[in-house]
């Protein structure tokens, strides 16, 4: 947990790879959200400095890019919920899809509201874009980890040189 352009920075993973990555404005949201989402899971704290991961992705988030970092991620989740994250990792930064564009991108045209829910659970902030999804008038609408912030990274990736 650390410090970074979009506030406090958590990066958790298990054996298998990362397992959340969490924004928020304080440490303590942060921990809050980590004990919430995996409360059936025993967690153990380890200095950021000793993390295989955590300067990788505040790398990624401090100096955005086209493609993020080769990271092994664990994504815990429905087949369905596995199909939009999939899907939520092929749209290119400065890029963005409505709800239903995704829906018909994970197979299901119909089943935008499952999308929406699916990318609420995303508990993999960047690494799986979900901020790239917004409602069907173009406007952001909510991010799990706050408005301001989905605003803040789908202008910080328009403006990237590298997409």
């Amino acid at each position: 947990m650390g410090s970074c352009a979009l506030g406090q920075l958590l990066v958790a993973w298990s054996d298998r790879g990362i397992c959340a990555v969490g924004l928020a404005d304080t440490p303590d949201q942060l921990i809050l959200s980590l004990q919430a989402d995996f409360a059936d899971h025993p967690l153990q704290k380890i200095d950021p400095a000793s993390s295989p991961y955590f300067s990788t992705v505040h790398r990624f988030i401090e100096v955005p890019s086209a493609s993020p970092p080769d990271l092994p991620l664990d994504l815990m989740g429905t087949a369905f919920q596995q199909r939009v994250w999939q899907a939520l990792t092929d749209i290119l930064p400065g890029q963005t899809l409505s709800y239903a564009q995704l829906a018909r991108n994970a197979g299901k045209p119909s089943a935008i509201r499952a999308v929406a829910n699916a990318c609420g659970a995303n508990r993999i902030a960047i690494l799986v874009p979900c901020h790239r999804v917004v409602r069907s008038d173009g406007t952001p609408g909510g991010y799990r980890w706050g408005a301001d912030r989905k605003q803040t990274l789908l202008a910080r990736e328009a403006t990237t040189p590298d997409h």
